[in-house]
């Protein structure tokens, strides 16, 4: 089937409606509508071609259109679309289930499905709420946060989420969570050098846990990497720290791997970088390859274990999701885990991150680029005004935005968090595709902060 670009155009205008998109100026625009995919390449149906800079936002593995993928879901789908998971099973479910298992860090046993990270943290909050009721606690209610954490768009997860571009507007909607301070080391809201801060954002949390931690249920946390905030990175230990803190003071240890998890920090988990197991992991994203909506909290026995009781005992965990445990969906990270072994995937990102950690000294070199933060295949390169006093681009002056523009006008789609400059590939990602990827980036920072290029429009680039 042929598209005309004009009439999609114009359909999309009068009926779509897309995420975290200002309307107005994208519908004042000529928008990139994709058509289909081949590898770590995008393609609209125009013809044209762009690299996926962004993994479709932080999801895909393998690339697109992977054949191992495309054939699970079809024999899948020769057998079973969907059965309900409610009070039964289903095969695929069950294996997925049995291979998280064996890849999270150990302790963490039982899987819970949902279709969503943003459902994954709603769910993690609710079960240790419920938790420390059946454990004869119910004082504890409470709930912390890290200062500009995102854990999802649903009302629990926006309650413990602290970014207020996105979630001031619906205070009024939300219970309060404690914030303490996630360590952003080149803008440390202590001041502090990292050099010798010995960590001094952790002394406000243990005063918190210290003073309130009777009445905490539970501590969310984005392990080694905060994603949404502009890609910020966690110094070694720190995470370690968190940990025998919650231990200390009876809090469950929440970590939020839906951006992390699955190779993308050059560990399977981001919680590895440490040695930590947490109380609760909550995953999406790449746990189906990027190719559809299946997520899961995944608990200790102990959790588990605070919810058995008799039916009468009403202890069940009342909580579900129509497509929950879904079989094509199953199938597919079925497919997906199995390539990860069979291509040793995890390995092979880490060995190519040194490469790109290598190809990002270059960029360190450019008079507008304050900061790069990189773990595996998450780095953020931070755009300033001025190097030497770190003084930020206005808002108003969208250098983010632009730049973004400037790169799909190269050839490749990046989606920006403010002034940072997110770049997120494929993990499939050749370091052949990486070096053509990291080059049209480099190219594009370099025409709007330094050479004045003026790209096509400056409204919201694409949607972007």
């Amino acid at each position: 089937m042929t598209y005309e670009y004009e009439a999609l155009a114009e359909k999309s205008r009068k009926h779509l409606w897309n995420s975290f998109t200002q309307m107005q100026g994208y519908n004042e625009d000529l928008p990139v509508i994709i058509e289909s995919g081949e590898g770590v390449k995008l393609r609209d149906v125009t013809g044209r071609e762009f690299f996926d800079g962004v993994s479709s936002i932080w999801l895909n593995v393998h690339g697109h259109n992977v054949p191992e993928l495309n054939e699970a879901i079809v024999a899948q789908l020769g057998k079973i679309a969907h059965s309900t998971i409610l009070g039964m099973a289903n095969v695929p479910a069950i294996l997925v289930a049995e291979q998280i298992a064996k890849l999270t860090p150990n302790g963490l046993e039982k899987v819970f499905y949902s279709d969503s990270g943003a459902t994954s943290v709603e769910i993690a909050i609710k079960m240790a709420f419920q938790y420390w009721q059946h454990k004869g606690k119910p004082e504890k209610q409470s709930f912390v946060t890290m200062n500009n954490a995102y854990h999802g768009d649903t009302i629990g997860a926006v309650s413990v989420g602290a970014i207020d571009l996105y979630h001031k507007a619906y205070s009024k909607l939300l219970f309060q969570a404690h914030r303490v301070e996630y360590p952003y080391c080149y803008r440390c809201p202590l001041g502090e050098e990292l050099s010798s801060c010995a960590f001094a954002c952790l002394q406000q949390v243990e005063q918190l846990l210290e003073e309130k931690g009777s009445e905490i249920a539970g501590f969310l946390i984005e392990p080694i990497v905060q994603g949404a905030s502009g890609i910020i990175t966690m110094p070694a230990g720190f995470l370690a720290r968190l940990r025998e803190l919650c231990t200390k003071y009876e809090v469950l240890m929440i970590c939020d791997e839906v951006a992390t998890g699955f190779g993308r920090t050059g560990k399977m988990f981001a919680c590895e970088y440490d040695g930590v197991t947490p109380d609760i992991m909550c995953m999406g994203k790449g746990l189906t390859g990027g190719y559809l909506p299946v997520a899961a909290t995944v608990t200790t026995d102990d959790v588990y274990e605070a919810f058995l009781g008799s039916y009468e005992s009403k202890k069940t965990f009342f909580h579900g999701h129509s497509f929950a445990g879904n079989q094509l969906g199953c199938a597919a990270a079925l497919a997906n885990l199995e390539l990860f072994e069979k291509r040793d995937l995890v390995r092979d990102v880490e060995r190519k991150s040194e490469h790109v950690a290598h190809r990002l000294e270059q960029f360190l070199e450019l008079k507008h680029v304050g900061d790069i933060r990189q773990r595996g295949f998450m780095i953020g390169i931070e755009l300033v005004k001025d190097r030497e006093t770190k003084a930020e681009y206005e808002w108003q002056e969208k250098i983010g935005l632009v730049v973004s523009r400037r790169s799909c006008e190269l050839g490749m789609i990046i989606r920006p968090l403010g002034n940072v400059v997110v770049f997120m590939p494929p993990l499939s990602s050749t370091v052949e595709e990486l070096d053509e990827m990291l080059d049209i980036l480099y190219e594009a920072i370099v025409d709007i902060t330094e050479r004045g290029v003026k790209v096509r429009s400056e409204k919201l680039p694409y949607g972007l």
